[in-house]
This record gives C-alpha cells, sequence and structure tokens, in this order.
C-alpha cells in the first residue's frame, strides 16, 4: 500500500470510528463472534473477516484478538488452512458443513497480513502466509483458458463448468496478496479476474450477476440461480473502488445514475434477463456502495441489519 493510500485509510477508519462503537455494541459478541441478528444469530467466516478488518481498521487489537482467537476455535479446518463458511448455534453441530467460503478466506488472511505489520507480530505473519497458501493451492484453478477462484472447495467446478461468485474479488486484498508473494503468483488471477469483469455484462443494462456461469463457451448468469444483480454483486462496485478499478463497474455506475435521473430509488436487484426489478430499494448498506461510486458522501445511521452495517462500515474503511 502506497502512503498516500495507508493514509487516506488512515482517514477513512478515524470518520469511522463512532460506526466501528455502534457496530461493536450490534454485532460482536464478548466471545468474539459476529452475529448476523437478522438470519437466526449465525456467523460466517466472510462476518469474522470483516470483524478483523474492521477492529484492524479502529486499531482495536484485543477485540482484533478475540475476534480471531474466536474463528480460529470455532471455524479453522483441520485439513488446510481455510475457514468453514457458516457458524449456526441453532444446531447440535454448529459447524456441520466444513465447505469454506472463499471472500472469508481472503479478508482473514488480508487483514492477518496487515496486523502483522502493524503490530510487529509474526504469528500474524505466518497464518496469512499459510492462508494464502491454501486458497492458491485448493481455490484457484485454471479452467477454459482462464484462471478462476473458486467460491468454495467444494460444489463449484465440474468438467465442463465452473461456477464464481464475482463479489468474492476483493480487488485491494488481492493486490496486496500480489505485493507480498510476487506478481507470478497472484498476477494471472487478478488479470483474468478483470477480463472476467469486463465480459460478465448481461442484460440491456450491461451488469453482472451474482453467480456466473463459466464454460468453454463464455459466460453466462448461473443456470441454479436467479439471474440478479443484488445482494451478492453489491460488493462488486465497493471493492473495484477500493481497488481503482472504476474501469470495471461503470455499467454499474451508468444504471444506477439511470435509475436516479428518471425520479426513483435505486432497486434492492434487478433480473438482467427479464428486466423486472425489486418493488423495494437498496438497503442502507446497498446506498452506502453506490453513494460512493456516485461521488456522494454516505449519510444515513448504521443500519440494524448484520449485512447493510457491514457494507456501510466497509465503505467507510476501505
Amino acid at each position: 500500500m502506497t502512503g498516500a493510500c495507508a493514509r487516506a485509510c488512515e482517514a477513512r477508519a478515524q470518520r469511522s470510528a463512532p460506526s466501528w462503537s455502534a457496530f461493536k455494541s450490534d454485532f460482536v459478541l464478548p466471545s468474539g463472534r459476529i452475529v448476523d441478528k437478522g438470519n437466526g444469530d449465525v456467523s460466517h467466516s466472510e462476518g469474522q473477516g470483516y470483524g478483523l478488518w474492521l477492529a484492524l481498521t479502529a486499531r482495536d487489537r484485543k477485540l482484533f484478538d478475540t475476534i480471531l482467537d474466536w474463528t480460529e476455535a470455532n471455524l479453522a479446518r483441520t485439513d488446510m488452512a481455510l475457514f468453514a463458511w457458516r457458524y449456526d448455534p441453532r444446531s447440535p453441530n454448529p459447524v456441520a458443513d466444513r465447505n469454506n467460503a472463499t471472500d472469508g478466506d481472503i479478508f482473514i488472511a488480508w487483514a492477518l497480513a496487515r496486523a502483522a505489520r502493524l503490530w510487529r507480530e509474526p504469528t500474524f505473519a505466518r497464518r496469512s502466509e499459510a492462508i494464502r497458501t491454501a486458497i492458491l493451492a485448493h481455490l484457484v484453478i485454471d479452467r477454459f483458458d482462464r484462471r478462476l477462484l473458486l467460491p468454495g472447495v467444494e460444489g463449484f467446478a465440474s468438467p465442463n463448468i465452473v461456477t464464481v461468485n464475482p463479489s468474492y474479488i476483493i480487488w485491494p486484498a488481492l493486490d496486496a496478496f500480489r505485493a507480498m508473494d510476487g506478481k507470478a503468483t497472484w498476477g494471472p488471477l487478478i488479470t483474468d479476474s478483470e477480463r472476467l469483469l469486463l465480459a460478465c455484462r448481461f442484460g440491456p443494462h450491461s451488469l453482472p450477476t451474482d453467480w456466473i456461469d463459466v464454460t468453454a463457451d463464455g459466460l453466462a448468469p448461473a443456470a441454479s440461480k436467479p439471474p440478479r444483480f443484488g445482494f451478492d454483486a453489491i460488493r462488486i462496485p465497493l471493492y473495484a473502488m477500493a481497488g481503482n478499478r472504476p474501469a470495471l463497474i461503470s455499467p454499474i455506475v451508468e444504471y444506477w445514475r439511470d435509475c436516479l435521473r428518471n425520479g426513483g430509488a435505486i432497486p434492492a436487484w434487478i433480473d438482467v434477463q427479464s428486466g423486472i426489478q425489486a418493488d423495494y430499494g437498496l438497503s442502507a448498506g446497498g446506498v452506502a456502495v453506490a453513494d460512493r461510486a456516485l461521488g456522494r458522501t454516505p449519510t444515513l445511521p448504521l443500519d440494524p441489519d448484520y449485512y447493510a452495517a457491514a457494507l456501510q462500515m466497509l465503505v467507510r474503511t476501505l
């Protein structure tokens, strides 16, 4: 990270300090578990990664350690340096599904690497390196003349089709990994991921979908999912802006401008094939992402919903 980028991140973190206090109060248990209150109080590796990132940017070392300890004790896999994606406190076996979620792994590895530098903690650096190595070994594959990032170890790749989630491509994290591990290690994935996002533009508005099928014939909205630019894909512009790649999201920005020019709110999702739009607007988190993409200052208070609030916090700290 350059000095200018570091200063910008520091300034955003300082501005987000009051919101961080609210986020901690609303969503972080004393144990270090980040809870999704609207979804049965489950937790995800994604949320634990967000929590580590937010604690790091707030320079909250005590809570960073607490979140990390809970994550390692409850979600860390023993067969590889990745994390189970979901913890459900209502289940007799809270971690029944050991599959991972790659965006959670990326956020955890990224937060650990930055924390290692900030707090001069070599154990964080070693753990981050182990996670990055596991991501490369188990989640990055070469298929159809592309290097692809799998959303998880299991269930997303077959001989004829690979299903990917473009919102799992966290550009500033991948750029940091490339700087640490070398261009030859991460560069091909970064280049092919940029190429993928430039190509996955569907429907009259040229929008990506939450999930995408990659085959020898090209790209298409995932057959197993609704063909929507929506709940997942809202993170694509957030990470592209944080990674200084505005060209990847120009159709999204233009679509949002069209919505506002026509006097309406931005819908929570749009079906790229039928054109049907949600009859309700973006969450406060989605509004924060759109505001940043449109060059406006987000103003809404922290949302009581975990995912919306997490998006708001990420807008303020990335």
